[in-house]
């Protein structure tokens, strides 16, 4: 017990004397009297496990009661239970007691991560759901096999292959469509308007997910969309702001940057958001137990959108990366943060690689916005709290304006009337009451730096 190895050997001796442990039959290492445990002192052994932390020692005791344990399951469980599964669930049993994050990835749910961070898989380009027992087509992905292959949103999928999708999970039939890039499926699927089943052959090709998206909201104005922040994110948004400038024919006066609802990913991805809007100094840095756990991230010099005004978009599903940059361009005055307060997630976690195609992910630090804050369990507050609603109008009379009486004095500078035209699109109030505050909110940002007129400055000097 008065053995204190260097860290790695106490790794080395930790695992060896658990494999021991687990080779020992319980009987031999609880082989006292019966009753002789019961009558131990309670006090001498708070004091033997207080010397064995102190130490660096593994628990002696809690070991024995972990061989026992598995033993007991191994004789009496009402099925039979190989070593293997058992090892396997604790480990993971080890892992989900630390924090909600941690976890030990089985191949396929390590597969399922690199997916994520890295946006390409084996597929066919459809985003689905399941609806009635079936796996219904929400979207067919752009310039995907699916698309091409005339697959379309509404689409119910009952048989994949020779596989009827009655009875599956989600993920088991995610799992079937999935494959080798260049192989084939074939997909039966009802459609609205037609009578019998369609057979539609897809040929799998490598997926990329889109995690960026945008539009111009109206000229001068752009919108950004991030679902979730990928290895390519911050290259992916760079490249859509210069489309968006070119399809202004001029700088952006304005933009809205949307989080809600993005569950984060990559840390670096959100450092390179943030340094797309910070001109310098601080983005973020993390704190951890070990010496490569605290790390400090700053931007380079330069502005992608020379100091325009920003607002950026959040709720409570935007966590981890997504206050990463939230917390950064708050803290640097360079946004105005709209919505409501985020989730709260402020710990990293790192990947751990295993054999046989497992890995480990453990949280290994906190991390803190330049500021110094720490949004773990508290989140980011927005600058202006709106909730999403529905906004309703109330009825207004009919008034007579000046165009409606007989003989008004036209316009010298306009050319016809100038009524309130529709092109027949749902108004963005209607549709995104958060984006279109958002938007209201540029505007008034820029009417406030707008230079004044010529005619005004004359105006000025006659006063």
């Amino acid at each position: 017990m008065g053995f204190r190895p260097s860290s790695y050997w106490r790794l080395i001796w930790q695992r060896s004397l658990l494999i021991s442990l687990l080779a020992v039959s319980p009987v031999a290492l609880s082989s006292e009297a019966p009753g002789q445990a019961e009558d131990e002192d309670v006090s001498a052994a708070d004091t033997t496990q207080q010397q064995e932390q102190e130490q660096g020692l593994l628990p002696i005791n809690e070991l024995r009661t972990f061989a026992d344990v598995f033993d007991r399951i191994k004789q009496a469980y009402v099925e039979e239970v190989d070593d293997k599964t058992l090892l396997e669930n604790a480990i993971q049993g080890m892992l989900t007691e630390l924090d909600p994050h941690s976890a030990y990835l089985k191949p396929e749910a390590y597969q399922d991560l690199q997916i994520n961070t890295t946006g390409e898989f084996g597929g066919l380009g459809i985003e689905v759901g399941m609806e009635d027992g079936f796996v219904k087509v929400i979207t067919p992905i752009d310039d995907t096999p699916a698309k091409k292959a005339g697959v379309e949103a509404g689409d119910l999928i009952i048989k994949l292959d020779s596989t009827p999708v009655k009875g599956l999970s989600l993920g088991e039939a995610v799992k079937l469509m999935r494959g080798k890039p260049g192989s084939d499926i074939v997909l039966t699927i009802i459609r609205a308007g037609i009578d019998k089943p369609l057979e539609i052959t897809v040929t799998r090709a490598v997926i990329q997910v889109q995690s960026v998206r945008g539009r111009l909201l109206q000229k001068d104005y752009g919108y950004v969309r991030l679902s979730q922040f990928q290895i390519n994110t911050g290259a992916d948004m760079l490249k859509l702001l210069e489309k968006l400038r070119k399809e202004n024919d001029a700088d952006l006066k304005g933009l809205v940057l949307d989080l809600r609802n993005n569950p984060g990913g990559v840390l670096q991805a959100a450092v390179d958001v943030s340094d797309a809007f910070i001109d310098d100094g601080l983005v973020v840095y993390t704190q951890g137990r070990l010496p490569d756990s605290d790390m400090k991230f700053r931007a380079a010099p330069g502005d992608e959108l020379k100091g325009v005004p920003i607002v950026v978009l959040v709720n409570g599903g935007s966590a981890s990366a997504s206050e990463i940059v939230a917390g950064a361009l708050q803290d640097h005055s360079r946004a105005v943060i709209m919505g409501t307060t985020t989730f709260g997630k402020g710990s990293v976690q790192t990947v751990l690689p295993l054999h046989n195609n497992r890995a480990l992910k453990l949280t290994t630090a906190r991390y803190y916005t330049p500021g110094g804050r720490s949004i773990q369990a508290q989140g980011i507050e927005p600058d202006i709290v709106v909730e999403n609603a529905r906004l309703t109008r109330v009825e207004e009379m009919q008034r007579v304006k000046e165009r409606d009486l007989s003989g008004h004095l036209e316009n010298p500078e306009g050319e016809g009337e100038t009524g309130a035209a529709s092109d027949g699109k749902q108004a963005l109030s209607d549709t995104d009451y958060q984006l279109y505050e958002a938007l209201n909110l540029l505007k008034a940002l820029n009417v406030i730096k707008r230079p004044a007129t010529a005619s005004a400055h004359q105006d000025n000097k006659r006063i």
